[in-house]
């Protein structure tokens, strides 16, 4: 996000006063917020999109007459584009999802959204799993964003395609290779994958680095090159890796790899558990369909129980004229019936102490959990796990960049570098 966007701290703090204060009301007025989302809450088939448009249908019929929210919806692909857009226009919408780390961080720093732990005190963070979900949403001791449901990164696979092509679930980078040549040569395209949607492909990257022992925290600090032995193993795997995605990588978007693995034209999908709402919503058959696996490890090297995992979140602007309206939304994002509904329709882990049927939840959720009981430790995207957002950006980019060859891993890992360089992180 350009710094010429923000204004002075001094001036940021003023605003943050008076608006924090609701204004008087006629008597009957109703409190009109918006929130924004990354997906249409009329058409999508998702079923965690499904989950949350019955969450402003019901705010709005419990408080009618008190508060309305009214949705902005975008793609995916767009969201943060357009969100910038408004914040410049001093539009920003009273609540907003957003990912946690740096690019939350684009948020708190200049004020945009507000401290919510005076909001948490009234017994709200009681109800949640613990404090440890806060963590990516914690900025100096305090609370900026709710989270909503956890998930991991994973590897869905069709099981009737496998059992067809007589090979069993990976467990190495190794076995994963001879996985995907005999899906090949039964007439199938082994892995389905996003290079249009950036993170997709720069998710499996991330993956190939810690699985390589890339020390993340080493290069944010500068006391370790992007350029060197580990990280561009990883690149070679990477380029190695995509002679099994299908031919149309390099312009398909999330929803379009994601569809196909769910409309069986693809064996393989590496994404987050998120997708599951996905699939199950765009077609419920597949469901018994689809098994999960955890991502395989590169023998010799770094510990393989290690998992990506994040949460969406719900950010306030601290600019919001209505903030009581503002949380009593958030709250219903969290309450029991939409957290149960997380696990029982949407395929996420709930954020709180909800309690759920395993039983009437996807089949996938199960895996996920197993997953999940087996993991050492969890590890964000690289491209929220970076310096900045921007660094994020322009590593999605460098990897995109190796897949289509238009760099060899040692060229795009050196970009990094020199953007680390050139940006004062050196």
């Amino acid at each position: 996000m350009a710094k010429k966007r923000w204004l002075s701290a001094l001036l940021i703090a003023v605003m943050m006063i008076s608006s924090m204060a609701a204004p008087a009301l006629a008597e009957g007025e109703v409190q009109e917020i918006t929130w924004m989302f990354w997906d249409d809450l009329e058409a999508s088939d998702d079923n965690i999109t499904k989950g949350f448009a019955q969450v402003i249908d019901r705010f709005n019929a419990d408080y009618e007459g008190v508060y309305h929210v009214t949705p902005i919806t975008t793609t995916l692909e767009e969201y943060y584009t357009q969100l910038n857009a408004l914040v410049d226009a001093n539009q920003t919408p009273d609540v907003f999802i957003v990912s946690p780390g740096p690019n939350l961080t684009d948020y708190v720093a200049p004020g945009v959204a507000a401290p919510l732990d005076e909001y948490l005190a009234d017994g709200w963070k009681d109800t949640f799993a613990g404090d440890s979900v806060f963590a990516q949403q914690t900025y100096d001791g305090k609370i900026y964003a709710i989270p909503l449901n956890t998930a991991a990164a994973c590897v869905f696979y069709n099981k009737e395609i496998f059992a067809e092509a007589g090979v069993e679930v990976p467990a190495t980078y190794t076995e994963l290779l001879d996985v995907c040549q005999k899906i090949k040569d039964a007439g199938y395209t082994p892995i389905t994958i996003s290079a249009g949607t950036a993170w997709c492909l720069s998710m499996l990257a991330g993956y190939l680095c810690d699985r390589e022992g890339v020390d993340l925290a080493a290069l944010n600090a500068g006391t370790e090159s992007w350029n060197n032995p580990k990280t561009v193993a990883a690149g070679e795997k990477l380029l190695e890796l995509s002679q099994y995605f299908q031919e149309t990588a390099a312009g398909d978007s999330n929803d379009d790899a994601t569809a196909a693995l769910y409309f069986e034209e693809a064996a393989i999908l590496i994404q987050g558990s998120w997708a599951i709402g996905q699939m199950n919503g765009a077609n419920p058959e597949f469901e018994a369909k689809c098994g999960v696996f955890q991502f395989p490890a590169i023998e010799g090297a770094n510990d393989p129980n290690r998992i990506i995992a994040k949460s969406d979140s719900l950010a306030m602007s601290s600019t919001t004229k209505y903030p009581e309206a503002s949380i009593a939304l958030m709250k219903y994002f969290t309450d029991d019936e939409a957290q149960k509904y997380t696990a029982e329709i949407g395929g996420k882990i709930p954020v709180t102490k909800v309690e759920y049927d395993a039983s009437i939840a996807p089949a996938q959720l199960a895996d996920v959990m197993e997953i999940f009981g087996k993991a050492t430790a969890t590890f964000g995207f690289y491209n929220e796990s970076l310096v900045t957002s921007d660094a994020g950006s322009f590593f999605d980019n460098q990897m995109v960049a190796i897949f289509q060859q238009e760099k060899t891993p040692e060229e795009a890992f050196q970009a990094v570098e020199d953007w680390y360089a050139e940006n004062g992180y050196r």
